[in-house]
Parts: C-alpha cells; structure tokens; sequence
C-alpha cells in the first residue's frame, strides 16, 4: 500500500514539473489522475521486549516472545541471558542440570509456576526448566519479593510464571528448528485451531537430541551428556457465555547419558556412567464462572496433578524415585462497591478469598497440606496500590503455620514510582532432591533424620523513574531485597571436602542465612528500532558453616556464589523488521571457593586472601543476526564468544592418562561456577502461518 501511495505521489510531482516547464497554468487546468484507494490501513507499534508494570502493587517485569527470540532460547533456563536478576548455570559439570538463582538464593526458594500453577517443584527442581521449549511460551513474568499469597506459600524469594501459547491467539501452525556446532538439533511444532465460536485447542510438540561426545578440558569426563527430550501438550480453550475453562495435558520423555567418554574409558579400571532417565505427565483444568460483570464477581477451580518418575545412576549410585503431586484451588474475587460514598469512583476495594489443598507423595514421605487464604486489594486513582493477604495452612508433616504478606505502591508522579513488600514464604525440603548435583561426586553424605521446615522472611523496596528525553523514555529503576531465614536447613560443602553436611537450623545454637541484594537498571529506547539496556546487581548471601581450623561454626560468604552481576544489552530492528541485531555482553563477578579447595597447577582462575580461595571474575559475550521473510525467519548466533572455561570443573585424581578416575577418591563434579563448554554457534529457522483476520 505504501508503494501505491509514493507511485501517486511522484506522478502528480512530475505531472506538475510538466506543466511548469511548457507554460501551463495550472491554475486553469484540470489534471485528472487514477484514483488510488486504500483498502485498509494497519497502524502499527513496538511492544518493549521487557516490560516493567506500573499499575501492579507486584515488581514484576514480564519478558515477551520478542525477548525470547533474541537468543537461542532453547528452552527457559536460556531465557534469562539478558536479565541481571536471575542467574542460571550449570549445577555440576557431569549431568547437564542448570540451577536458577533469584535475588542470591538458589531457584529451590522461587516458586515456579505455569499459567499461574504451581508446576516446576520437588524432583522437577534439578532439569525442570529444561522441560519447558523456548518456542512454547508466550511470555515470562519474574515477581521479585514477596507475592500474592493466592497461589500458595511456597515463594520465598519471589515468583516466576511461564505462559504458554494460547490456542485462541497463537498461529495456526508454527515451525521452529535449530542445529549447533557439535550438532545438537532441536524441533518444534505448534497449532492452534478455533475449532466454533466456543472452543479451540492447541497442539505443541517438541523434540531435541544428538550432539557430539565433547570434552573440552580433556578430563575425560563429557563436557554435556548425550540424550534425547520428547515433550508434547495439548491444551483446549472453552467460553461460553459466562462460563471460561481450559484443559491441559503434558507428557514428556527424557534421557540423558553421560560420563566418561568412549576414548576415556579405554584406559580407566572402572568407567563412571551416568544415566538418567525421567518420566513425567502433568495437567489441570480450570473452571471460571463470572456472577457480576459491573462488580467483577467471579469464582475460580484450579485442579492439577502430576507424575514424575525418574531413574538416576551416577556410577555406582543408584537413585530411583518418583512424585505424586495433587493440587486443588478454589478461588472467589469480587470487587467491594462504595458508590455512596465514593461518588467520584477514586477509591477501589477488592476482595479475594479461597480454599486449597496440596498433596505430595514420595518414596521417603507424604504430605497433605491444607489451607485458606484472605487477600485485599486498595486502589486510588492511579496512584496508590495495596495488596495485602494472609493465609493459614496446616501440614501432615509441620503443623499450622501462617503465612502474611503486604506490597504497597505509590506514585506521587507519573514519572516516579515507588514499591515496597515484606512476608513470609515456607517450603518442605527434600534432602536429595534439593542437592542432587552432589551426587556425581564421592561425598559422604550426613543429613538429619528429618529435616526442618524452611521459614523466611523477605522483605524489600524498589524505586523506578520514566524520565522523558525527546519523544523517548529513559527507565531507571534502583531495588534492594533482604532474605533472612529464621529456620531451615543448611547444606555445608566446606567442613570437609569429601563430605556433604545437611543440619536444621534450630539443632545449633547461632546459625544464619541471609542474603542482601541490590540492584540497578538502565532501558531506553536510543532511535527507532535501537534499545540498549544496562544492569549491575551486587549480593551478599552469607551462612554458618563449620570451619574445621577454628572448631566451630562461621558466618561466611556461600561458596560458588557470584558477588556481582553486570549486563549490558543492545538490540537493533531495521525499519520494516528486515534485520535484527542482538548483542549482550555479561560480567560475572567473582565468588568463594569452599574450604579445601585446592588451586589446580597452573590455573590463574583463581585467587587467595588469606586462607580463604576465590574464583575470578569472567566475561561473557553472545550475539544473534536475524532475518525476517514475510512468514519466517533465519538466525545465526552465538554464545560464550569470549570462550571462557572453567578449567577442570570435575576434580578427581587422574590416571597417568590425564583422565578424572573416580575410584581413586576425591572426586567432585559439583565445583562449578563458570561455563564448562566453549563458544557456541548455532543456526536456525522459525516459519508461521499468520492467524486469519476475524470478521
């Protein structure tokens, strides 16, 4: 339409070029030229890949698909490459397992959630966000601090909810297919399909595999395992008059096989293999009944369940297990109307209240939780937010506890916004599965009979400005959170490096953990089509642990956690969207080494103050080039350009051969803290079939 518009344009400039040239007045002349008539026209605008809200009581900062596409985005631990907030990395340098960290502590303390359910827990901790394909989800929102106390009382150190693409809004069919360098390929698939006026449904499927036996670091030990993913959903959407439902089925097959390598186990007396193998099915059904539309009277039924079932050999140890979970939530919300008082409509009141019920059966333990909860939400204007809810559970295994939270927001000016929040979270620990990557090593285990129930508070205040520069905005955004645990459980890697000590915070007198975190954020849009956005994040988690020189317990640095965190992110779309640009560069800072670590020969990774052994800081640095067709797209990129490693992640013995041998004792996959593989290339497709206009 555009080329029509200029076509008419230039005709009538020449025409009139014309007519000067030969004398013509055009003043008395008649120019009759083709009429040209637009059909329709689309006005357009860019949605930021990252946005902030500003209305929620919540800091929360919701990642679209834009964001994701940026990158690889495998599936959602790559999705946080460009966020200083949450870390992701490799758990141990044998089995593949990625851990999350949100505001310093490990992902155990961030409830996971899908279309706003509790999914991602338990067994799921260790590969959990491996299951779920970058090229399903339509969005990803990260709540730092303390939330809604609606979907349980498990978030300690905030929330992260992964939505699915809606078969109501998604492309009717959807292809997305990539290849690395040790030829590790991936495949997805999605529909969706309106099938009346009332229901439609979508299909997503997903498969990944192959790859080449690598082993950078010439331990002999495979730097990622070989394996294969199977995963396939099936949601169906219903509205019907006031009545909104939705089913979704999930099933998955995963394995992995790892160790050592098939050159490696040439020379060494007992080859170390691992492998894991995992089942799983999940789902729910939602049930929405709206009773007041002017009053926003609704009533809400959420039911899940799970299965997960997994077969893990680390060599010679065997750890079979499986996880029965049941999830039932019933939720009423209505607003409160005090139009007699409020006639002006300044004021708003909404309350929201419910049952629920959580079951989790494994082979070491059941338990059956249920609760009630309380929330109320208090708005003026558009400048004050409270949220404010308590909640009452009662566990098989610990009891009554109650769980209150509060997040307020103010905005003096449209240009400054401020957050505050405090509240209490609890989780049920599991001994193993919250320290699975110890076990691809040769520690001892010593852990309680039974271990305590963690209780933390968590408490924090952001502030963030939209400072107006030009037709621009400039976002800067300042937060500082502080987790403190009043009971709980410590793991210890640095009494004894061939050890792994478990204890109940209230079976010693003395011990802490918290962590403060402090962070700062920069986001504009430069020109059109050119954002750049800058981060720096700084933490202190500390916990006692036993320090065998001294005889007692010490309150010090956790080991493998990084200081600092800084980012810097650029992304550039050509007018038109015919390229993208993409550009992140991370800093990671440096972080203590547990006690008896021993400085590799020759490495200069590391440094000592005093007794005390650190890592360095490191850089990072990834790029993606992409080509935008009229239905697809191409992209190129790359990751760990800088092709920093982290030498020997795995130590151990070696035989004469150069070779980890873990029979010869000392051996520790788990001392990771940097990439474990070099740069990576990748390439790769998406094509889509648009979603026909609706009359």
């Amino acid at each position: 339409m555009r080329r029509v518009g200029l076509i008419a344009f230039i005709l009538c400039a020449v025409l009139f070029v014309r007519a000067q040239g030969t004398g013509i007045n055009l003043g008395d002349t008649i120019l009759f030229i083709p009429d040209v008539e637009l059909e329709d026209v689309q006005v357009t605008e860019r949605r930021a890949s990252v946005s902030r809200s500003r209305v929620s009581a919540l800091d929360v900062q919701t990642l679209n698909s834009a964001e994701l596409c940026k990158a690889a985005c495998c599936n959602l631990s790559g999705s946080f490459e460009t966020s200083a907030a949450v870390d992701v990395n490799y758990a141990d340098a044998a089995t593949g397992a990625k851990q999350i960290r949100l505001l310093g502590l490990s992902g155990t303390y961030v409830q996971m959630l899908t279309e706003n359910t509790p999914n991602i827990r338990g067994l799921a901790q260790s590969y959990g966000m491996d299951y779920i394909p970058g090229a399903w989800m339509d969005a990803i929102q990260v709540s730092k601090g303390t939330s809604s106390v609606k979907n349980g009382y498990e978030s300690v150190t905030g929330q992260i909810n992964v939505e699915y693409l809606k078969p109501q809004t998604a492309n009717p069919v959807a292809i997305n297919a990539m290849i690395d360098k040790d030829l590790m390929a991936e495949l997805n698939l999605t529909t969706a399909l309106k099938v009346n006026d009332i229901a439609s449904t979508g299909l997503l499927l997903h498969a990944n595999g192959g790859g080449l036996e690598m082993d950078h670091n010439h331990d002999g030990f495979m730097d990622m395992p070989r394996g294969w993913n199977v995963n396939a959903l099936n949601r169906w959407y219903i509205k019907k008059g006031h009545y909104g439902g939705q089913v979704l089925v999930r099933g998955l097959y995963d394995r992995r096989l790892g160790g050592h390598t098939s050159e490696a186990k040439k020379s060494v007396a007992n080859p170390y293999e691992i492998d894991l193998t995992t089942w799983r099915l999940d789902g729910f059904i939602k049930n929405g009944f709206i009773l007041d539309h002017e009053l926003n009277r609704s009533i809400g039924i959420i039911a899940a369940a799970s299965y997960h079932d997994q077969k893990n050999r680390y060599g010679p140890t065997q750890w079979n297990e499986a996880q029965t979970n049941a999830y039932l939530n019933a939720m009423f919300e209505t607003d409160i109307d005090d139009c007699e008082t409020d006639t002006a409509e300044q004021h708003g009141h909404r309350i929201s209240t419910g049952l629920s019920v959580n079951y989790d059966r494994f082979s070491e333990y059941d338990e059956v939780t249920p609760g009630a909860y309380l929330e109320y939400t208090y708005t003026y204007l558009d400048r004050l937010t409270l949220l404010a809810g308590v909640r009452a559970d009662w566990s098989s295994r610990y009891g009554v506890f109650v769980t209150p939270r509060v997040n307020i927001r103010y905005a003096p000016f449209e240009w400054w916004t401020l957050r505050a929040s405090a509240g209490l979270g609890y989780r049920s620990p599991h001994k193993i599965a919250d320290n699975a990557q110890y076990l691809a090593s040769s520690r001892v285990w010593k852990t309680p009979d039974k271990l305590s129930q963690e209780r933390a508070v968590n408490a924090g205040a952001t502030m963030t400005f939209y400072i107006p520069i030009g037709k621009r905005e400039l976002q800067i955004s300042g937060e500082y959170y502080h987790t403190r645990f009043l009971d709980g459980v410590i793991t210890d890697i640095d009494r004894s490096m061939a050890e792994l000590n478990i204890y109940n915070m209230r079976d010693y007198r003395g011990l802490q953990s918290y962590a403060h975190n402090w962070q700062i954020e920069a986001t504009m849009e430069i020109l059109r089509g050119w954002t750049m956005t800058a981060a720096f994040r700084y933490t202190d988690a500390r916990q006692s642990t036993f320090n065998s020189a001294k005889g007692d317990f010490e309150l010090r640095e956790k080991a493998l956690q990084n200081r600092f965190k800084g980012i810097i992110s650029t992304s550039y779309q050509t007018p038109l969207k015919k390229w993208q640009f993409d550009v992140t560069a991370q800093f990671n800072g440096p972080g203590r080494m547990p006690d008896g670590f021993v400085i590799p020969d020759g490495s200069n990774q590391y440094y000592r103050s005093g007794d005390v052994v650190y890592h360095k800081w490191y850089p990072q640095l990834m790029a993606q080039i992409t080509k935008y067709f009229k239905t697809a797209s191409i992209y190129l990129g790359a990751e760990n350009m800088t092709n920093f490693m982290q030498e020997s992640p795995i130590l151990g013995a070696r035989n004469e051969h150069g070779y980890v041998d873990p029979s010869q004792g000392g051996f520790d996959a788990a001392m990771v803290w940097a990439p474990i593989n070099g740069w990576k290339l990748y390439i790769g497709f998406r094509w889509s079939l648009d979603k026909p206009d609706e009359d």
